[in-house]
């Protein structure tokens, strides 16, 4: 059976996507091949030019005394436009005070809601939504960490970090006016079976800020307190978990990588009781609260929940997807008003195998789909595991999110999973992503069949355009990563294949590869001298293996005519120097948790610039050291 699982270091795809059923996808029994068409060349997302009306000919005749005056109304307009584009410019460069940010909640206002506020935990039928007020309790809560970038995206003034009362409000404490807090209603598949409803346990959303380019972003407190959808835990977050999330959501971002992203990080002062391993010793640990921002927290599982609920919440999908497309694909409602051809005609076939034109909603599910293919290809490149890859941490939008026992790749193994829960049968681990992805696509695929948006045909192209993205995405990602003109699987298989019996570090293997020569009449040393740092304790056969390796490796660079200064300033800026490692961050824990946030800061500058070489801070780059694989840091369970 042909299956997303790479050979032979589980890292290559096969020439088609396989649709799957199973709960576990790599003991999948039966597969349906479906076509590989191009979506990109029937359907284009860029909006229509716009038609700009001939100038009118009737102001050329005007008397010489009339176009004077005509002249000098618009030279007073333009000045004092001018004038007030200064007054803006200057206004967006100092930035808006938290009371200035334009708050449009329009998740409430467009979506049916529960009609109960706040109360226990329960089961919340027909609604999208409960709004719930933030109820961490604080003492004296302090800022740990923050993003300028982010601040940025929402028009925010920098210097309101400053204020005294900053850690308040985004403790939950004091809340802005114009925010309307809520915890969205969502289920999903976890571990591959259905868990039912979920929901944000923890995270409350704040409400949605337009900023001054229209972007609507989504402010969400992670840690602020129980809501409906918390079933038996207490709504709060710990110090420990609370900086990974932070500090990986900003490291993805400079990665490259689509992510939700984090906005400050603040404690609450309070301690709070975990089991981290689930072995009956719980603690103590300091508790905190992370503010996400994201253009959407919608999941897969938003709208999994109201198709296994009964006829009554099958609408609500169909409600949820106008909402989603209208504020995130609004692209997808103009496409059968262009007059265009948006069939989708998988090769060699003559007649239109989907048609986008008329159903908006297949549309939309291509479009999920390409964006996860690009999204877990791009995730393959860093080497990064996502660790709990279920139906209720997948993103519509195709962005990274709920970051809890991440890791990236050190010593390579493509069975690697950061998740002690995954441990039985590694579901998650690294070279499993891709089919995960399509397993869970699958899922929400059921989904729209189940509200009757989109039919079978429509599921299985959505499903095969995912396996031809993918396949698209990863190849271009290797070809740059090792500074290739064109695509070669033959080498980047026996790569990987060394990498994987090696044990060869991921990320400083890549970026050695840069400092590779094309010179054909080196010895075996210098060949393998950039190397040196990864190939650690090597035996004959095996350095014979990467001798081997890299004379094909020049030999095929050589062929390209790039030269080696220019090959390495590309390689360099795919292959990162720098990576949020796990024992990085617990070394940040440990100082936060006494009181020491210097680190955790220290932290958020390197990983702001993964590609640059940061003299002075080779530190970070270096091999983990031994106690980075004991457990709790290079690998953690889903309770923080």
């Amino acid at each position: 059976m042909t299956t997303f699982r790479h050979i032979p270091a589980h890292l290559f795809l096969p020439p088609a996507a396989t649709l799957r059923t199973s709960p576990t996808p790599t003991r999948a029994r039966s597969a349906l091949l479906l076509p590989r068409p191009r979506l990109s060349r029937y359907i284009s997302l860029k909006p229509a030019a716009a038609q700009l009306s001939p100038a009118s000919s009737s102001s050329l005749s005007l008397p010489h005394a009339q176009l004077r005056r005509r002249f000098l109304q618009l030279s007073r307009r333009f000045t004092v436009m001018a004038a007030s584009t200064q007054v803006s410019l200057q206004e967006n460069k100092t930035g808006l005070k938290l009371e200035q940010l334009n708050w449009d909640n329009s998740f409430i206002r467009d979506l049916p809601g529960d009609l109960v506020t706040d109360g226990p935990p329960r089961q919340v039928l027909h609604a999208c939504y409960t709004k719930v007020s933030p109820s961490v309790l604080v003492d004296n809560p302090q800022l740990v960490v923050w993003s300028n970038s982010v601040a940025e995206l929402l028009n925010l003034d920098p210097k309101e970090f400053e204020r005294p009362d900053f850690p308040l409000i985004f403790s939950g404490v004091s809340i802005l006016k114009g925010s309307v807090p809520y915890a969205q209603c969502y289920g999903g598949h976890q571990f591959g079976m259905w868990a039912g409803q979920l929901g944000d346990g923890r995270a409350i959303t704040l409400g949605e800020v337009l900023n001054n380019q229209g972007e609507r972003w989504e402010l969400q407190l992670k840690g602020a307190g129980k809501t409906p959808y918390s079933r038996f835990a207490d709504g709060l977050a710990v110090l420990r978990s609370s900086i990974r999330e932070f500090l990986c959501s900003e490291a993805m971002d400079a990665l490259g990588i689509p992510t939700t992203r984090a906005l400050c990080l603040v404690t609450t002062g309070k301690s709070v009781t975990r089991d981290m391993f689930y072995d009956g010793n719980p603690k103590e640990e300091p508790g905190a609260i992370v503010c996400r921002v994201a253009q959407s927290f919608l999941r897969f599982g938003s709208y999994q929940i109201h198709a296994l609920r009964g006829d009554e919440d099958v609408p609500i999908i169909r409600t949820l997807l106008d909402y989603t497309i209208q504020h995130h694909f609004s692209h997808l409602n103009s496409l059968s008003s262009k007059g265009e051809d948006f069939s989708l005609k998988p090769e060699g076939l003559e007649k239109p195998a989907v048609d986008l034109t008329s159903n908006k909603y297949a549309a939309w599910f291509c479009e999920v789909a390409e964006r996860t293919a690009v999204l877990i290809a791009k995730w393959q490149g860093v080497g990064f595991t996502h660790g709990v890859m279920n139906t209720d941490n997948m993103s519509v939008l195709g962005l990274t999110i709920d970051y809890g026992p991440f890791g990236f790749l050190d010593a390579f193994d493509p069975n690697y999973t950061p998740n002690t829960t995954d441990l039985p049968g590694r579901r998650y681990c690294f070279a499993n992503q891709p089919d995960i992805g399509m397993w869970n696509l699958a899922q929400l695929g059921g989904t729209l069949s189940t509200a009757n948006l989109v039919n079978d045909e429509e599921v299985k192209y959505a499903m095969a355009k995912y396996g031809s993205r993918f396949m698209d995405e990863y190849q271009s990602v290797m070809t740059k990563k090792l500074g290739l003109a064109k695509y070669n699987k033959d080498l980047i298989s026996k790569l990987l294949t060394n990498m994987a019996i090696d044990k060869v570090d991921y990320t400083i293997c890549f970026r050695a590869l840069s400092k590779i020569k094309t010179i054909p009449d080196l010895t075996d040393d210098e060949l393998l001298n950039p190397l040196k740092p990864v190939l650690l304790d090597s035996s004959k056969e095996r350095k014979k293996a990467w001798v081997d390796w890299s004379r094909q490796y020049i030999q095929e660079l050589a062929s390209s005519g790039i030269s080696d200064e220019e090959r390495k300033r590309s390689m360099d800026s795919v292959n990162p120097k720098f990576v949020l490692r796990n024992y990085l961050c617990q070394s940040a824990i440990d100082a936060a948790e006494q009181g020491d946030f210097a680190e955790v800061r220290r932290l958020l500058e390197v990983m702001q610039k993964p590609y640059d070489e940061q003299e002075g801070r080779e530190k970070y780059a270096r091999l983990p050291p031994a106690w980075a694989y004991r457990p709790g840091v290079c690998m953690l369970s889903c309770s923080s």
